[in-house]
């Protein structure tokens, strides 16, 4: 075997492997506020309540660590390491770039988000965390664990994506009419659905995963991020290159093992309309925004 058959594809860039953990953390939104008090005008935002770094159960010293703790575990975990800061201590970093904890898992913010919405999932297992997927996903039994953080997660996301476009969402907003005309006590089977936010939510691990630790990216599927800078960034989303978990655990003869099947090297095939841009990617990001701005209002 060739060493270019043999070695893996990267579905990130030197910069964002070196940085990890460094770089500076997104603008904070609602998904790290403080929550709101609940009341009978105004009920508490569920999604906001959810997705503060708090952990379950809060243990005797569950106040946050100093601010020099998390520059102390930048240090420390550096380059493919860089995930290992956050599972070290989840308590050192702002609500900005942790959204929870609990004592098997810690849901971060993607630093280098691909997506609107763009979230990570570690595992907090020692047996398991430092694996390729392909092998800890074998336990069948931590599998399921990990799916149930998961869909909590990829709940959690969707609402996220309903507090950012619902208002512009033609489905939502029909759905709004109806129940503002019925009535409160209006029969559910009566009204239009509205948005199915859970299906714009997409669940997967890369073949090649360029971080040291096990994390499942959880995000929405609308490919909008001026992160998005490349065509393995886009391939590395949007081909076989991005397992489902839903997959797992992949057999032993699927071909997927293989260490290089050239997805990042596919043609730039728009995930909305199915337009191909061969290796146009200026042209498909020019493409993509347009694309977005239709996606939010369906």
């Amino acid at each position: 075997m060739s060493s270019t058959e043999s070695e893996p594809e990267e579905a990130i860039t030197k910069e964002e492997i070196t940085q990890q953990v460094s770089a500076p953390p997104p603008p904070p939104g609602k998904m790290g506020s403080s929550s709101q008090t609940a009341t009978a005008t105004k009920p508490r935002n569920a999604f906001t309540e959810l997705m503060k770094p708090k952990p379950h159960p809060p243990p005797p010293d569950s106040k946050h660590s100093h601010p020099s703790t998390a520059s102390k575990l930048t240090r420390a975990f550096k380059d493919r390491d860089g995930l290992g800061a956050y599972l070290a201590d989840p308590k050192a970093f702002p609500s900005s770039r942790v959204i929870y904890h609990n004592e098997g898992f810690v849901a971060i913010h993607d630093l280098y988000p691909k997506a609107s919405v763009h979230t990570l999932l570690l595992p907090r297992s020692t047996k398991h965390n430092r694996l390729h997927p392909f092998d800890a996903f074998e336990d069948i039994e931590f599998l399921a664990t990990v799916r149930v953080e998961t869909d909590r997660l990829k709940n959690l996301v969707a609402k996220e994506l309903k507090r950012r476009f619902g208002s512009g969402s033609r489905k939502e907003i029909e759905r709004e009419q109806a129940l503002a005309t019925a009535g409160e006590d209006s029969d559910e089977t009566q009204l239009p659905p509205g948005r199915d936010w859970l299906a714009e939510v997409k669940v997967g691990i890369h073949l090649h995963p360029s971080m040291s630790h096990l994390h499942v990216h959880v995000f929405s599927r609308d490919m909008h991020s001026p992160c998005l800078k490349h065509r393995k960034h886009y391939n590395s989303f949007n081909t076989p290159f991005l397992v489902d978990l839903a997959d797992f655990p992949i057999p032993k003869d699927d071909p997927r093992r293989h260490p290089r099947l050239g997805y990042l090297d596919r043609d730039l095939v728009c995930w909305r309309c199915g337009k191909n841009f061969t290796n146009k990617f200026k042209a498909l990001k020019e493409h993509l925004e347009k694309e977005f701005e239709e996606w939010k209002t369906e």
